[in-house]
């Protein structure tokens, strides 16, 4: 038997999909408004910058970032075309190859940063104060770990 959520449960869940776009929208806007890359290579070239290994899988990048594996193999050959990353084969899986963030990559990250934070202040931290969005994240981590 399949359970319905309660109005207050569906509210919810369109009020988060309501305020992630809005957000998203913002963080992209403010992207283009710079002349930089979308936000998803950011997101991508983070994972690889701030990882403890020098490199990555592409299942590794596609379950850290959650983009589907044909998006991110697009997404890996645009940011290899920019040079901000580069493959290298794997030695134990002859299709399989590593990703490596290269300098270029970890300049425009940095270059990128200013005006996400600046987004990410004005999408967020313009709404709610500082015990609110410690309230939230805390609600929101509760989500995350459910799945």
């Amino acid at each position: 038997m399949i359970k319905k959520p309660s109005t207050a449960i569906v509210e919810a869940w369109v009020a988060l999909n309501r305020a992630q776009q809005a957000a998203l929208l913002k963080i992209e806007r403010a992207f283009r408004d710079a002349g930089l890359p979308p936000l998803s290579w950011y997101d991508v070239l983070w994972e690889l910058e701030k990882t403890d290994k020098e490199s990555l899988r592409p299942i590794e990048i596609e379950r850290r970032v959650l983009i589907t594996q044909s998006n991110i193999s697009r997404l890996i050959d645009k940011l290899e075309t920019r040079g901000y990353v580069k493959r290298q084969a794997c030695p134990d899986d002859g299709r399989g190859q590593y990703i490596m963030i290269t300098t270029a990559g970890r300049d425009i990250r940095k270059r990128m940063w200013p005006v996400y934070a600046g987004a990410i202040s004005d999408a967020v931290g313009q709404h709610l104060s500082e015990k609110e969005a410690t309230e939230l994240a805390t609600l929101l981590s509760r989500l995350n770990n459910g799945s």
